[in-house]
């Protein structure tokens, strides 16, 4: 997952806050690539939320995904929300 592109990290960003946003892309991308659990993309959603509060700065990283994989962060944290628990899958 994501070897064909680079994902939008913060240069300023610690390992382990990298290492976040980097677990909650990878969900994303799982839930677009044949599914994923929703309590799991929740909880990642959760972390990366830690290291990205803001909703600008959430925008900017999740517009900046998409433009390198065709990804949204948003539809799939909405589909978790929405299922609870269970199975994401995107498309």
């Amino acid at each position: 997952m994501g070897d064909n592109y680079a994902y939008p990290l913060d240069p300023s960003w610690s390992t382990p806050e990298i290492e976040a946003v980097v677990a909650f892309l990878n969900t994303v991308e799982a839930a677009y690539e044949g599914g994923v659990d929703a309590k799991d993309v929740l909880s990642k959603y959760r972390a990366f939320k830690q290291v990205v509060p803001s909703k600008g700065e959430e925008k900017q990283v999740g517009k900046a995904f998409f433009a390198a994989s065709g990804y949204q962060l948003y539809e799939v944290v909405k589909a978790a929300t929405a299922v609870g628990s269970g199975t994401v899958q995107i498309g």
